[in-house]
């Protein structure tokens, strides 16, 4: 069975952000991670309107590529996302697959023109990815908000949750990785989980 976490990043994202994610993911999971090479924001999947990118659109590039050693494939996104309904997403992945994707701008706290913190930002980064990992070993959201599973409908819910899994979560987590290794990794993934789920898509911003 395959054990790289492979970040893609698309877009424009730092190189030195991406070794520290790589770095801190290794010591939060104790998995593998690689960097793999750069990929453009494509074109499919924009919406010229409101200036972002559906987060479908950017998990099937990265479900085309054939990246191997990859157990799980994270695209860093360089740019806004969103999903339908949604204004926007911090992240999104599929149940039980394996990609899944992070967009980086919301994550700033210039965003919302707050002076930067970039240790602030970096400590949100590495939140969302590990929750949207977790979405892709099977885990849904977890009611407490000190799991690192806990829906994050703002940005303080991501602040104030931690970066590890809950007791409850970790034992969940360790039947579905165990499940993955037999017959049971043919099944079919399931739904798309994004965050936040509580903000609805304003009609003027529809695509």
């Amino acid at each position: 069975m395959n054990k790289n976490i492979t970040l893609v990043p698309v877009g424009i994202v730092e190189s030195e952000l991406l070794s520290w994610l790589a770095r801190r993911l290794f010591e939060v999971l104790a998995q593998k991670v690689v960097i793999a090479e750069k990929l453009p924001l494509p074109s499919a999947g924009y919406d010229r309107r409101c200036q972002q990118y559906q987060g479908a659109a950017l998990r099937a590039m990265l479900s085309k590529r054939s990246i191997v050693g990859a157990e799980r494939v994270v695209g860093v996104i360089g740019a806004d996302c969103y999903a339908p309904g949604l204004n926007f997403i911090f992240g999104q992945a599929r149940m039980g697959g394996r990609e899944a994707i992070v967009a980086l701008p919301r994550l700033h706290q210039s965003f919302d023109n707050q002076p930067e913190d970039t240790a602030l930002f970096r400590a949100r980064l590495l939140k969302e990815v590990v929750h949207e990992l977790g979405h892709t070993w099977g885990l849904s959201h977890c009611a407490d908000p000190q799991c690192v599973m806990h829906f994050s409908n703002t940005l303080h819910d991501t602040d104030v949750k931690g970066v590890d899994f809950c007791e409850r979560c970790q034992f969940r987590l360790a039947i579905s990785k165990k499940l993955a290794k037999s017959d049971c990794a043919s099944r079919t993934p399931q739904a798309d989980w994004a965050e936040p789920t509580a903000v609805v898509r304003s009609p003027w911003m529809n695509p």
